[in-house]
C-alpha cells in the first residue's frame, strides 16, 4: 500500500546550456520564423525565448503558429493557425474531416476553458451501427468506409475558439496553411513511411490516389507535395466561414461522399456507405464545458472532460499516486506505482466513461480524493495487479473495493497529433486534433483535399464484456470516447506547463508519465518528454519502448510479476512551460515521428539552471 500524500511546489526546470549545446540546437532565426515556406526553420526539440511559443511534429506547422504570434496574434490565434498547417504537412493525423479538443488557459481571468470539438454519430445511428447479420463487422472494413465518418468537429472548433478568445479572423489564420498548400511542402521520411502503410487502401479511392500516391506510388522523400484543392478549401472557408461546410456546398460534397464512397471501379474494395446527412451537418455544434481539474504536489492539473476520458483518468491516476513521494523511491518502484495506478484508472474509466450527453458519467467522482483513496489501497510495492481489473464504484467508494466485471480496454487508432502554444499575455493552448487511424477512413472528398475521419470506430461495436453496461456503444448524434488529454497545469493560478500528445489509448499514459517525470522526477520538460515510455491500459501485459524494453528494469519489474510487449513507438508529445522570469520553454519530441519542432518568437538562446 502507498502511503504519505507529500505536497511539493514544482521546481524550477530548466534546459542548461549544456544540455542544448549536446542537442546541437542553434536558437532560429527570425527570418526563418517568419516565413513556413520554402525554408522552414530546422527541427529542433527546444527553444527559449520571450514572445510566446509553439510546439508541433512539423516545422511548418510550428512557424506558421510564430507567424501569427509575431504579427500580434494571440495564443488561440496561432493554434488554429498551427492546427490548419497541420491540416496540409499532417493530413494523415489532422485535418477539417476530423475533430479535436481544445484547452484555453485566459491569462487575464486566470481561467480554464474548454471546447469538445468531438465528431458525433448520425441522427440515424443505433447499437448497430457496425454489426451485420447480428454480428461485428471486421474493424477493418468498418475503418476504410462511410460507415465510420463521424460529422467533423474541427472546423467548428476553430471557429468557436476564435470568436470567444481570438483576436483574428477564420480567414486571416487559415492564410499560413492556404500558403503552404498551394506551394507544397517537403516529404520527409515519416510522411513517406505512412503512405506506403496506407497504400493498399488509398489507392481504392481516386481522388486520395492522385493527391497521395503520385505516379502510382508514395511521394519521394525530399520531393514538395501540393494540395491546390486544399488551399481552395481553405480560402473558401476564410471568405465564406464554416457554414460552408455546415450549411453549404462544401459539406454538401462532404455527404455525398460518406454515402457513396467514390471508389475505384477496378478496385474490388466494398467501401460501405454511411448514413450521415446534411441535417446532421446542420445539428452539429460543439461544446463549451468546464475542464476536470485536480491538485497535485500543489498544483492545479486541468484537462478535456468527457465525452473524452483523457482528463478523468490522467486526473484520477495522480490522485492515486499523490498517496506516495515518488521524488525518491528507486526508478523500479516509480515505474511499477504509474504502471498500476495506470491500470487501476483505465479499469474505471472503461467502465463508467462515454457521451455525458447520453450517458450517466461521474465526472466529479471519478476525479475526487476520496475515491482515488479507496482505489490507492490497491497498490503494493511487492505485488503486481491482474488485469483485467474490475472497475470500482466511484460514487460509493469502498477501500479496496471493486464493482461488477472488468471491462478490457479496445482498440483505439493511434495517429493524433497535438500541438502547444503560448503567447506574450500569458494565454496558453493545448490543442490535440485527430482523425483516429492514419489516414483515417482513407476517403478524400474529391475537388476538396482533405480526409474524412473514421472516429465512429472508436465507439464499442459491442458491449467489451457481455452482460456488463458499456457507455461506449454507438447511439444517435453520440460522440464516441476518445482518450485526448490535452492539458494545462497552474500553479497558484498561473501557467507552469502545458502537454499533450498523439497516441489512441496511449495519449493517457504519455501525458501521465510526462507530467510524473517533470514535476515528481525532476527532469527538464524536454527531457520528460524524450524518456522512454511504459503503457499499462489494464491489459494482461504492459507495452514498454525499447529502451525499456532492453534496460535492466524490465527484469526487475518481471520479477515481482510484471509482463511486458514491446512498442517500437508511444506517443509523440508536445510541451510549452513559463519560466519565473516571464520566458516560455518550448518543447517537443527528439525522436519519435521524426521528431518535433519547437519555436519562440525571439529566441534568448540557453537557460541556466536556478
Amino acid at each position: 500500500m502507498i502511503r504519505a500524500r507529500t505536497t511539493r511546489r514544482l521546481p524550477v526546470l530548466a534546459a542548461t546550456a549544456g544540455l542544448i549545446a549536446g542537442l546541437g540546437i542553434a536558437p532560429a532565426t527570425a527570418q526563418a520564423q517568419a516565413n513556413p515556406h520554402p525554408h522552414p526553420p530546422a527541427k529542433t526539440p527546444v527553444a527559449v525565448g520571450h514572445g510566446g511559443a509553439v510546439a508541433s511534429v512539423d516545422a511548418d506547422a510550428s512557424a506558421a503558429g510564430i507567424d501569427v504570434l509575431r504579427k500580434g496574434g494571440n495564443a488561440v490565434d496561432a493554434a488554429v493557425a498551427t492546427a490548419a498547417a497541420l491540416g496540409v504537412t499532417e493530413p494523415y493525423s489532422a485535418g477539417i474531416g476530423g475533430g479535436g479538443y481544445f484547452v484555453y488557459y485566459d491569462a487575464k481571468s486566470h481561467r480554464v476553458s474548454t471546447i469538445d470539438g468531438r465528431e458525433r454519430a448520425p441522427l440515424s445511428a443505433g447499437k448497430d451501427l457496425f454489426l451485420e447479420k447480428g454480428k461485428p463487422l471486421p474493424f477493418a472494413d468498418a475503418v476504410t468506409s462511410g460507415l465510420s465518418v463521424g460529422t467533423p468537429g474541427t472546423p467548428a472548433t476553430w471557429d468557436t475558439a476564435l470568436r470567444s478568445w481570438g483576436s483574428r479572423s477564420l480567414g486571416q489564420v487559415l492564410r499560413p496553411a492556404e500558403r503552404i498548400a498551394r506551394t507544397g511542402f517537403t516529404v520527409d521520411a515519416t510522411f513517406r513511411q505512412q503512405t506506403a502503410d496506407n497504400q493498399s487502401r488509398f489507392k481504392d479511392f481516386p481522388a486520395t490516389a492522385a493527391l497521395y500516391l503520385p505516379g502510382g506510388r508514395p511521394p519521394a522523400v525530399g520531393s514538395t507535395l501540393r494540395n491546390p484543392d486544399l488551399a481552395r478549401t481553405y480560402e473558401q472557408l476564410g471568405r465564406q466561414g464554416t457554414g460552408a461546410l455546415y450549411r453549404g456546398d462544401l459539406g454538401r460534397d462532404l455527404v455525398r461522399t460518406v454515402r457513396k464512397p467514390p471508389v475505384d471501379p477496378k478496385s474490388r474494395r466494398v467501401a460501405r456507405p454511411g448514413d450521415l446527412t446534411e441535417r446532421d451537418l446542420r445539428a452539429y455544434a460543439t461544446k463549451e464545458q468546464a475542464p476536470t481539474r485536480t491538485s497535485y504536489r500543489g498544483l492545479d492539473v486541468y484537462g478535456i472532460a468527457p465525452s473524452s476520458s483523457g482528463g478523468t483518468t490522467v486526473a484520477e491516476a495522480l490522485n492515486i499516486l499523490e498517496h506516495g513521494d515518488l521524488s525518491k523511491v528507486s526508478e523500479k518502484t516509480y515505474l511499477h506505482r504509474y504502471i498500476e495506478a495506470s491500470r487501476i484508472a483505465f479499469a474505471d474509466r472503461n467502465r463508467w466513461v462515454g457521451d455525458p450527453a447520453q450517458e450517466k458519467v461521474p465526472t466529479k467522482a471519478l476525479t475526487s480524493k476520496a475515491f482515488a483513496a479507496s482505489r490507492a489501497c490497491l497498490i503494493s510495492d511487492d505485488h503486481v495487479l491482474t488485469s483485467p481489473l474490475a472497475p470500482g464504484d466511484p460514487r460509493r467508494p469502498v477501500p479496496c473495493g471493486t464493482r461488477g466485471r472488468a471491462a478490457a480496454t479496445p482498440y483505439e487508432g493511434d495517429n493524433t497529433s497535438h500541438l502547444t502554444v503560448a503567447d506574450r499575455w500569458g494565454n496558453v493552448v493545448a490543442y490535440t486534433l485527430t482523425l483516429e487511424q492514419t489516414g483515417g477512413s482513407g476517403i478524400t472528398v474529391p475537388g476538396r483535399g482533405f480526409l474524412l475521419n473514421n472516429e465512429l470506430t472508436d465507439f464499442s461495436f459491442v458491449p467489451v464484456t457481455p452482460g456488463v453496461h458499456d457507455p461506449n456503444l454507438p447511439g444517435p448524434g453520440k460522440r464516441p470516447r476518445s482518450s485526448i488529454s490535452p492539458t494545462i497545469v497552474l500553479d497558484h493560478g498561473r501557467p507552469a506547463f502545458a502537454l499533450g500528445s498523439p497516441g489512441g489509448a496511449t495519449i493517457i499514459t504519455t501525458v501521465l508519465q510526462t507530467l510524473l517525470n517533470h514535476v515528481d522526477r525532476g527532469m527538464p520538460l524536454v527531457d520528460a518528454i524524450a524518456a522512454p515510455r511504459a503503457s499499462q491500459r489494464n491489459a494482461t501485459t504492459t507495452e514498454l519502448e525499447p529502451a525499456l524494453w532492453n534496460s535492466a528494469l524490465r527484469g526487475k519489474l518481471e520479477a515481482i510479476g510484471h509482463a511486458f510487449t514491446r512498442n517500437p513507438e508511444i506517443g509523440a508529445a508536445t510541451g510549452v512551460q513559463r519560466l519565473p522570469d516571464g520566458r516560455w520553454v518550448a518543447a517537443a519530441e527528439r525522436t519519435r515521428r521524426g521528431g518535433g519542432s519547437a519555436l519562440v518568437v525571439h529566441p534568448d538562446g540557453p537557460l541556466s539552471r536556478h
